[in-house]
């Protein structure tokens, strides 16, 4: 279970590192599949800046996490994609749920749960 565990957290980490890294690069691509349009050179640049940010920063404390068997810096992935979830949360009172909505919710939550099980099964070693 150990080990798995291990494997999975760094696959997320891997995963969100990508996506950062994405956005980055080439944020045409993966704005569109996030349903994004950015406004401008302003709106290119906070697609450069704050997808980055969050994922690329979720992604390196979950690979750290995974590499040390450290429950610790797996709190950093937890607590962004908690938020993003309330996010979510909040977006389907306020705005009413639409067909593509559900995907990145369990996306989010299988991953938080992962993370969760980490945490609990790295502080017992």
């Amino acid at each position: 279970m150990h080990t798995a565990l291990r494997v999975i957290i760094a696959s997320i980490g891997v995963l969100t590192v990508a996506i950062g890294l994405a956005f980055l690069l080439v944020p045409a691509g993966p704005a569109a599949q996030f349903f994004i349009s950015p406004i401008g050179s302003q709106g290119m640049a906070t697609l450069r800046a704050d997808f980055p940010g969050f994922f690329i920063g979720a992604g390196v404390f979950a690979l750290i996490g995974a590499w040390r068997a450290d429950p610790a810096p797996l709190a950093v992935p937890l607590l962004m994609l908690a938020l993003a979830l309330l996010g979510r949360c909040v977006s389907l009172v306020m705005d009413g749920m639409g067909p593509d909505a559900i995907a990145p919710m369990v996306a989010e939550a299988v991953m938080i749960a992962v993370l969760l099980a980490g945490r609990s099964v790295f502080a017992r070693q």
